[in-house]
């Protein structure tokens, strides 16, 4: 088939701006992650347990905002165009970081996160564009360069945040506002529109919000069913950032270093698995098996730490662990090559608001699961119980894509 969007000649740049854009968005959230308990204790003058509640608040607070508005800029992408969109989220991400780096108040850091949370719209729209000028069989394989660029940054942000630790608390915000903002006179050069004017629909303030994007994109044939899976998805791999380090030092007695270790073990072999392995699976498998392999290695995986004692054998699962990543990319291939041209925008918008929920729903579920078997008293301790609960919805994943297979392959329109 033919793609619309900018000719093959600029789709290089672009594409390398896209790739950079999500690469970017993961590097500035873990590059302020080494001083966000000292900045918050110096702004707010209380102790760490007191700046643990704010950062609790702030992190809540932005991803509130992504779901109540990622669907709101997701239309916003179907009627005028990816281009000042995407621009439109890297200068207020920009802004964002520099509001930070000069917060003197702790209210003014969570004015931030709103806002930053309200026009979340980089990785979103950047998965749109990429659907845009992908053809409907290299989808998947290009939201998984997506998913590698954004483990690059995920790796990388946390060192740079640490390096620029070392000229103060706001060293990093500055350093974050500084890589938004070149990457923004980046795009403002190279990027091209990538949906053309005969592919925008008209603006529905309707759709425009979680409950009327959900109802639109999950009419479309067999999407409604695979939201349900792409949602319980993301609750359930939300449990490694919500107790992975808890669980780490209770099981294994791990230091941070370790912790710090085993985490970039995950990304370095996330990004490999994401850039080089999902478009060979998936042109052996399709789309819906290689998200069902994708899911299946994700609930053993969960299932393997909810009973490891080992911490090295721990660590060595890691790899295993990132060869499910291939579940989330074939996942979003199916669900794009079932949307029209000028829904992709909104499809993206209700995607970030689902990723929204499992942010919010998630690290609750997940601590308090952890808690509850981590107790003095507890009658069954388990530290890794979190992880047998997320095998658990992963497992419900996988029976609900296998109860659709019988259907038809939806098709867009």
């Amino acid at each position: 088939m033919s793609v619309s969007g900018p000719s093959t000649a600029s789709q290089a740049p672009a594409r390398v701006f896209v790739l950079l854009t999500a690469m970017i968005d993961s590097i500035g959230i873990g590059i302020i992650f080494p001083v966000m308990p000292d900045l918050i204790a110096e702004v707010t003058g209380g102790p760490l347990s007191e700046a643990a509640l704010w950062g609790g608040l702030l992190a809540t607070s932005f991803a509130v905002m992504q779901f109540l508005f990622g669907p709101v800029v997701g239309n916003l992408s179907d009627r005028f165009g990816r281009r000042p969109v995407m621009l439109s989220a890297l200068a207020v991400m920009t802004l964002d970081y520099v509001i930070m780096a000069l917060a003197g108040t702790v209210w003014l850091l969570l004015l931030g996160r709103v806002v930053a949370g309200m026009t979340a719209a980089t990785y979103s729209t950047a998965t749109a564009y990429m659907a845009d000028i992908s053809s409907r069989a290299d989808r998947a394989r290009n939201f998984g360069l997506i998913g590698a660029a954004f483990g690059i940054g995920f790796i990388a942000g946390p060192f740079l945040g640490s390096l620029l630790s070392t000229f103060g608390t706001r060293a990093p915000f500055w350093g974050a506002a500084a890589i938004a903002g070149a990457n923004l006179l980046f795009g403002l050069i190279v990027l091209p529109e990538s949906l053309s004017a005969a592919k925008r629909r008209a603006l529905s303030w309707a759709r425009a919000n979680p409950l009327g994007a959900f109802r639109a994109i999950g009419r479309l044939p067999g999407l409604g069913r695979l939201l349900i899976v792409f949602l319980i998805y993301n609750i359930a791999l939300h449990v490694y950032e919500s107790v992975w380090a808890f669980y780490g030092k209770a099981q294994f007695g791990w230091e941070p270093f370790t912790i710090g270790l085993s985490l970039a073990c995950y990304g370095v072999f996330f990004t490999l698995v994401q850039a080089f392995g999902i478009g060979p699976l998936i042109r052996l498998t399709g789309d819906r098996l290689a998200a069902l392999i994708g899911l299946a290695i994700e609930a053993l995986a969960c299932m393997a730490f909810f009973i490891i004692t080992s911490g090295a054998v721990a660590i060595a699962m890691t790899a295993f662990a990132a060869l499910g990543s291939v579940a989330g990319p074939a996942m979003q291939g199916m669900m794009s090559n079932a949307t029209p041209d000028d829904q992709q925008g909104e499809l993206q918008g209700v995607l970030a608001s689902l990723t929204a929920i499992g942010m919010i729903v998630s690290p609750a579920m997940m601590t308090g699961t952890f808690a509850a078997f981590t107790a003095p008293g507890a009658s069954f301790h388990a530290p890794g119980a979190p992880f047998g609960l997320a095998a658990l919805l992963l497992v419900a994943c996988v029976t609900v894509l296998v109860a659709g297979s019988r259907a038809n392959p939806p098709r867009a329109s």
